[in-house]
């Protein structure tokens, strides 16, 4: 039973919802517990199951247009045009009010979806037994393993003189479509970068610099056709340091 008190976290480890210092602490044991690691990795994939099935069901836009034209009622009267006059600017405004709002809200969700999957992936990995394919520390055989294996080529960054130490990598899927994740390491802690096909409309929004979200540090950016992310427990400080790297190589 001594690990039923952290068996208790797991839930709100996989939804991001403990604090940094909690975070690290369950992701520590993790690495040294393969039953915690079995339960964390089986309620990450049953939340992508879930998500995944969600998106599945969702109406098309046609389906949205039938039902807003089935509510939709038109209204006529002889004095209409008099009270349309009076209403028509603050009925402008609240409608430019609520478009800002819908749309702000839509670009938060879009963003909070992306992050929220890229840290599904990093737990799931941390969690799995074998969390790398090519284990090397060498970036000249981690590399080469990749080609035919997905529909792009990548470089990585020297790491000698730095504090970073690169594990390996595995092919990853972030909305059935291939990519990189490449797992450094600092200090006995995991950085998970994913390297994608950038994909404009769903990651235009992305902020610049390392942010907060589901109790890692976040950092993207756009390269040469390429989106990387940067995830891990670790400090904005190295978030930063490990994508600067990975910017500045050739």
């Amino acid at each position: 039973m001594a690990c039923e008190s952290w068996r208790n976290k797991l839930g709100a480890y996989a939804d991001g919802e403990l604090s940094s210092a909690e975070a690290n602490a369950v992701a520590a044991h993790l690495r040294e517990c393969a039953a915690c690691a079995s339960d964390a990795l089986a309620r990450v994939q049953m939340k992508r199951t879930v998500a995944a099935a969600g998106k599945r069901y969702e109406p098309s836009a046609e389906f949205r247009k039938k039902i807003r034209r089935s509510v939709t009622t038109t209204r006529h009267s002889g004095s209409s045009w008099l009270w349309w006059l009076v209403v028509a600017p603050a009925a402008l405004v609240l409608i430019l009010a609520i478009s800002m709002t819908l749309y702000v809200s839509r670009e938060r969700s879009q963003r909070q979806s992306v992050y929220g999957e890229l840290a599904d992936l990093h737990v799931a990995t941390l969690a799995s037994g074998n969390p790398v394919d090519v284990v090397s520390t060498d970036r000249h055989t981690v590399k080469p393993w990749f080609e035919g294996k997905i529909p792009f080529t990548f470089n990585l960054p020297e790491l000698q003189n730095t504090d970073f130490t690169l594990v390996g990598g595995r092919v990853a899927y972030m909305e059935q479509t291939p990519g990189a994740q490449l797992i450094y390491r600092i200090r006995k802690h995991e950085i998970s970068v994913f390297i994608f096909q950038d994909r404009a409309g769903e990651t235009a929004t992305l902020p610049s610099g390392p942010v907060q979200a589901f109790s890692f540090n976040v950092e993207s950016w756009k390269k040469n056709g390429l989106r990387y992310f940067v995830i891990g427990d670790v400090g904005g400080d190295d978030i930063k340091t490990l994508s600067k790297l990975l910017r500045d190589v050739a």
